[in-house]
């Protein structure tokens, strides 16, 4: 499995990518490949404020669905459209073109919390 060292991590299995106050935001591969196939990703949160740990979507997969889980509070700038016509693009690559959504942060203090990837590796036992 692959955990890119630059990203940081939350519990719920979300990958987040800093760039000043904005963050790209996903599922990691571990997320991607316990849930299986994925068929569809619901994000209805497209310009609202979300504090951390509340629910912006949900990814559905062959077998399951499952919530996805905001790593830091802040607005929905702009969702992943592309995923809309390819949610298979969250299995093939989760960390390129298989992002969820970017965020403007709104309290950059949340981002300590977040774990490294060698800390993310040891919650999941990789």
């Amino acid at each position: 499995m692959n955990f890119p060292a630059d990203l940081k991590y939350t519990k719920d299995h979300e990958w987040v990518k800093i760039n000043n106050n904005e963050a790209t935001v996903g599922i990691t591969d571990f997320a991607q490949r316990e849930l299986g196939d994925i068929v569809y990703v619901d994000i209805s949160t497209l310009g609202e404020q979300v504090e951390r740990e509340a629910v912006f979507g949900t990814v559905e997969a062959v077998k399951t669905v499952s919530d996805l889980f905001m790593p830091l509070s802040g607005e929905v700038t702009e969702m992943n459209k592309d995923i809309d016509s390819a949610p298979e693009s969250v299995n093939k690559d989760p960390y390129g073109a298989g992002w969820m959504i970017k965020i403007k942060i709104s309290n950059p203090d949340e981002i300590k919390d977040l774990l490294s990837a060698e800390e993310y590796k040891k919650l999941i036992g990789a």
